[in-house]
């Protein structure tokens, strides 16, 4: 028997221009002259939030915020038992895209408003999930939002201060009514207890899927990262006429020579089949000092790698301590780093995933399966024993992007994939 698609009926029409309008509503609230900048618990993520709320309630659905400032939208009447959750996050990277994020809580709204309008009483509930503070953009550190979810917010991690503003996570959460008490607890949200999976649409963030010419595909797993928002190269500044090479302390210099290095380990390890990617995203002499005829004394950069490995991540991060030492020696400089941060990788629960491509074939949608070089909340709910699966949707102009161009039809069909699968989930 063929599976009824949303593609077989007028609701798909109106269901495309419902997600039209939203993402419209949303680019407008976050518009920032270039892109779209949804601060993590700021001002424009809450506009966002408020958005979704009002959208759902003049639906029909049910609405609640979580102790920790995120939205969780459900059916009225929905039995109490084990929820399926999906979702993802409504913030952004400054002058960042209109979708990274926001495009997988859009997905959950339309499945829950079609369940709602097809009167369907799942065993397992649907509960969506709008997190805020996924970006690390902001405060250094990636999923703010679903580390509180899951207790796993620190102090330290609280004391981080927004790169911008200046204001700690700590403020800034509290600000927008999240109870940092139970935070600073560790407690878990509430409703987490009892999940029985979490799925995530979310648009590709690399070009593959434009490349391969698929308009959706289905994860296997998330890299893990570990990183420095600053590492700090400090030599010694002079008059750039009078020192000789041999004399200088070039902090400039051994930077960069830190960085060629490293650029080679990546390539030798590449050759040898490793899962692994390098950057340096951030660089820069210090503004009140910088001049052109000065020897530069200090220079800031960040660091991060990148991996599906945690062993090929920490030898990595050896091999990274190794070369600052040896630069270090060699240019008559000294290194200093700020806070280690780290996320673990994550493998998407197999029997998800199977149930993805199977239903991907079943409603004529190439079945895929691609790694995400980009972290994502569902890496948090898997390695906390939930278990989690993502539907990729292609995207032109990559993410963090302003030019972020997904393809509304493929959003559709991303739709109707994760509505299909959570009906055989459930």
């Amino acid at each position: 028997m063929a599976v009824q698609t949303l593609s077989d009926t007028a609701l798909r029409a109106a269901a495309r221009q419902q997600a039209v309008d939203l993402f419209e509503q949303a680019r407008r609230l976050g518009a920032d002259g270039v892109g779209i900048s949804r601060e993590s618990y700021g001002a424009s993520e809450s506009a966002c939030l408020e958005l979704l709320a009002d959208w759902a309630r003049a639906r029909g659905l049910r609405v609640e915020q979580d102790e920790f400032a995120n939205l969780l939208f459900s059916l009225p009447g929905a039995p109490a038992a084990a929820p399926v959750v999906c979702g993802s996050h409504v913030d952004s990277v400054p002058q960042g895209g209109n979708f990274d994020g926001l495009a997988g809580v859009v997905a959950g709204l339309l499945c829950l408003q079609r369940q709602h309008e097809e009167g369907a009483a799942p065993p397992h509930p649907l509960v969506v999930l709008a997190m805020r503070g996924e970006e690390s953009a902001w405060f250094g550190k990636a999923y703010m939002g679903s580390s509180a979810i899951l207790g796993r917010l620190s102090a330290d991690d609280l004391a981080l201060r927004n790169l911008r503003s200046g204001r700690t996570l700590k403020e800034a959460m509290a600000a927008a009514g999240a109870d940092v008490a139970r935070i600073e607890a560790g407690h878990r949200a509430a409703w987490v207890d009892g999940v029985r999976a979490y799925l995530e649409l979310h648009i590709e963030q690399g070009p593959l899927m434009v490349a391969r010419k698929w308009p959706t595909a289905v994860v296997s797993g998330i890299r893990g990262n570990l990183r420095h928002n600053v590492v700090r190269c400090i030599g010694e500044p002079g008059h750039s006429g009078a020192v000789p090479r041999w004399l200088r302390k070039d902090a400039v210099l051994a930077a960069a020579d830190l960085l060629m290095r490293l650029d080679e380990h990546w390539r030798v390890l590449l050759e040898r089949g490793n899962d692994l990617v390098v950057t340096a995203g951030v660089i820069g002499t210090d503004p009140a000092e910088h001049a052109v005829s000065r020897i530069p004394g200090r220079v800031d950069f960040s660091f991060e790698v990148r991996s599906e490995s945690t062993e090929t991540l920490e030898g990595f991060y050896r091999i990274f301590q190794m070369e600052c030492e040896a630069v270090a020696r060699q240019r008559g400089v000294r290194f200093e780093f700020d806070r280690r941060i780290e996320s673990a990788p994550a493998t998407m629960d197999p029997a998800l995933v199977g149930t993805l491509l199977d239903t991907a074939g079943r409603i004529g949608l190439p079945v895929e399966k691609i790694a995400s070089g980009a972290g994502h909340d569902a890496a948090l709910f898997a390695n906390a024993g939930i278990a989690s699966a993502m539907i990729f949707v292609r995207n032109e102009h990559g993410s963090h992007n302003p030019r972020e161009a997904m393809d509304i039809d493929d959003f559709m069909d991303g739709v109707e994939l994760l509505y299909q699968a959570l009906g055989r989930i459930a």
